[in-house]
C-alpha cells in the first residue's frame, strides 16, 4: 500500500472533524441548510478557481455520463446537513465515530459485492475484526459521553 496516500487520507479525515466542528456552530447560528449551502458555495468557488488555473483535463459530454454516477451530488449535501445537525447534539467525537462506522460498514459491502464497478475484495476474519473494533469504539465513545 502507498503510505503517502494513507497519510493524505488520514489528514483528509482530520479535515472532516474540523469541518464538523465548524459546521455545528454555524448551523446553530444561520440554520442547517444555509450552513450547508455556504460550505458548498465556498467549495464550488475553490474548485472553479483550481479548474480555471490548471490545464484542461478530459471531460465527456454530460449526456455520456451514467446518471447513477451523479448520485454523489445528492449524498454530499445530505451528509453535510446531517453532520451540521448532529454535531452540536452528539459532539464532534461521537458524530465522527458514527460516520466512520457507517462508512466502513458500507465500504465492506461495496468491496465484497463489487458494487459500482469496484473490484471485489474478499472478506476475512481480520477485516471483520477491524469492523468490530470500530463498533466497540463507537460503544466506548457513546458510554464515555453518557
Amino acid at each position: 500500500m502507498n503510505i503517502v496516500f494513507i497519510a493524505l487520507i488520514i489528514v483528509a479525515g482530520m479535515g472532516l472533524s474540523f469541518e464538523a466542528g465548524l459546521l455545528g456552530p454555524l448551523g446553530e447560528q444561520v440554520g442547517h441548510l444555509w450552513a450547508t449551502l455556504s460550505i458548498f458555495a465556498v467549495g464550488t468557488a475553490l474548485l472553479w478557481l483550481i479548474r480555471h488555473f490548471t490545464p484542461n483535463g478530459k471531460f465527456n459530454d454530460w449526456n455520456t455520463i451514467p446518471k447513477w454516477q451523479l448520485v454523489g451530488g445528492l449524498l454530499g449535501p445530505l451528509y453535510v446537513v446531517v453532520l451540521t445537525m448532529a454535531t452540536p447534539i452528539l459532539g464532534v467525537a461521537m458524530t465522527m465515530i458514527c460516520i466512520l462506522f457507517g462508512q466502513v460498514t458500507k465500504s465492506f459491502a461495496i468491496d465484497y459485492f463489487g458494487w459500482f464497478g469496484m473490484p471485489k475484495q474478499k472478506s476475512n476474519p481480520l477485516r471483520t475484526m477491524g469492523l468490530g473494533f470500530i463498533f466497540l469504539a463507537l460503544c466506548f465513545v457513546y458510554l464515555g459521553a453518557a
